[in-house]
């Protein structure tokens, strides 16, 4: 039994959810340039009072760890350990490009191929992570410049579907025929509670005192 508030601020949608064993009971969140310092500790806020929760009932603080944009990722992080500090609850942090990817299985639960979680980094340039559909990482966490023989090995062994707001601008690029692209978004904080419950049951925690994102 776990109740976790998470945290996703690496990209432009600013998100705070509640989960109780791993299932989202409420999430507030928006997609903008620039809110994250002005609107995470509101919407965390309004997403704990829909519950009827107080703070003091929340078992433990899950924040998405980028890769991302380093202020929206400072603002999540900041914000997660200074409630950790200040309820004395455990920090957990979420990799960014694999919530992304079980974001992305939420929806589409029959699909058996491989993902590409793309953050926008600058130019051609994305952070960039490869899964499979049990969410496996088949490559690590990188930086990539994108040109038309990226992921070549992967397209030619079969079907990837990238996703993010990195795979939009890759799209003319990556020409190939088993290349797939999603519009949708997967940045939220709902898509974390699987991953944070499973990290809670596991006791796999953070450092509060040392612990930095992902940037």
């Amino acid at each position: 039994m776990a109740t976790i508030l998470q945290i996703e601020t690496a990209t432009q949608v600013c998100s705070a959810a509640i989960a109780h064993d791993g299932k989202t009971i409420a999430l507030k969140e928006m997609m903008a340039n620039n809110i994250h310092a002005g609107s995470l500790t509101l919407f965390i806020k309004e997403a704990m009072d829909s519950t009827g929760l107080q703070f003091e009932d929340l078992d433990a603080i899950a924040v998405s760890m980028g890769p991302g944009s380093y202020t929206g990722l400072r603002i999540g992080v900041s914000t997660a350990k200074g409630l950790c500090y200040a309820l004395d609850k455990p920090l957990i942090a979420v990799p960014t490009l694999q919530m992304m990817a079980e974001g992305f299985m939420r929806q589409n639960p029959e699909y058996a191929d491989s993902i590409c979680s793309m953050i926008d980094a600058r130019r051609m340039e994305v952070f960039t992570s490869l899964y499979d559909s049990d969410l496996k990482m088949l490559s690590p966490v990188s930086a990539k410049i994108i040109d038309e023989y990226s992921f070549s090995k992967e397209l030619d062994n079969g079907i990837v579907t990238f996703i993010g707001n990195g795979a939009a601008k890759c799209a003319p690029v990556l020409q190939h025929e088993n290349a797939r692209f999603s519009e949708l978004n997967f940045n939220s904080a709902s898509y974390m509670s699987k991953l944070a419950h499973t990290a809670y049951l596991s006791s796999r925690f953070e450092d509060v005192a040392y612990f930095e994102p992902f940037t």
